[in-house]
C-alpha cells in the first residue's frame, strides 16, 4: 500500500478486507448492479474506535485494486496521509457501521432497484412478501413473511439523510432493518460480514427483479 496503515488496524486485516471488496466490485459490476463508477462498499475493521474501509470516489467497480479504498473514522474523515477521496455517501456507511452494527455495507445501482424506488416512492416503502428468497436475509426462517424497505428521497444533503437514518435505526424501525432504497438511486444493505452482505444484496436484487417483472405483467 502507498499509504501508512493506522496503528489500530493490522496491515493483514486491511489487505484482506480490500481484497474482499475488490472481488465484490467485480461481481456487482458483472451482475449489472454497479455500472459506470456508481456504487460504494465498505468493511468495518474496528467497532471501537470505529474504523471503516470504504471505496474511493469515482472508481469503476470492475477495475478496483487494493489501493482504491480509504480508511475512515467515525466522522467520515480519512485517517491516513495521502488517502484518496472517499465516496460522497461515506457518512451513511458510518451510521450503518455505528448504529446498525454493520460489519459490511453494499450499495448498488441496479435497474430494478432504481425503478421500484420510483414506483413506490409515494408510499415511502417497498414491501416484499411470500418469496422463498426472503430466507436468505438474516433471521428469516420462513417464506411466509414480509420485509419492508424504506425509500428515502434522493437528497444531496447526506448529513441530513444520515441523521434521519440514524434516528430510524435507533428507534428500531423495521423498514431499515435489512436495507433501504434511495429514490431513483439504488439500494443499501448490510450484514455482520462481507459474505453476509453479499448474500443480502443478491437476495434483495433477485426480489426486486421478481417485483418489477410482476408489475410489468399486470
Amino acid at each position: 500500500m502507498s499509504t501508512a496503515v493506522a496503528a489500530d488496524i493490522s496491515p493483514a486485516a486491511r489487505r484482506a478486507a480490500a481484497e474482499g471488496l475488490v472481488a465484490l466490485g467485480a461481481q456487482m459490476h458483472a451482475e449489472g448492479w454497479s455500472r459506470a463508477t456508481s456504487s460504494n462498499y465498505s468493511v468495518r475493521l474496528s467497532a471501537d474506535p470505529l474504523r471503516l474501509l470504504v471505496t474511493a470516489s469515482g472508481k469503476h467497480k470492475d477495475r478496483l485494486t487494493t489501493d482504491d479504498f480509504v480508511l475512515i473514522d467515525d466522522t467520515g474523515a480519512a485517517i491516513e496521509p495521502g488517502a484518496p477521496k472517499s465516496s460522497a455517501e461515506t457518512m451513511l456507511h458510518v451510521v450503518l457501521g455505528r448504529d446498525a452494527g454493520a460489519g459490511a455495507i453494499v450499495h448498488t445501482h441496479s435497474v430494478w432497484g432504481t425503478l421500484l424506488s420510483d414506483a413506490y416512492a409515494t408510499t415511502g416503502v417497498l414491501t416484499l412478501s411470500g418469496y422463498e428468497m426472503l430466507k436468505a436475509l438474516p433471521g428469516i426462517k420462513t417464506h411466509d413473511t414480509s420485509v419492508e424497505l424504506a425509500i428515502f428521497p434522493n437528497t444531496q444533503d447526506i448529513a441530513a439523510l444520515s441523521a434521519e437514518l440514524s434516528e430510524r435505526i435507533k428507534a428500531g424501525d423495521e423498514a431499515v432493518r435489512y436495507g433501504f432504497l434511495i429514490h431513483k438511486h439504488g439500494l443499501y444493505t448490510w450484514a455482520s460480514d462481507l459474505d453476509g452482505a453479499r448474500a443480502c444484496v443478491e437476495a434483495l436484487e433477485f426480489l426486486f427483479e421478481c417485483e418489477g417483472r410482476k408489475l410489468s405483467l399486470r
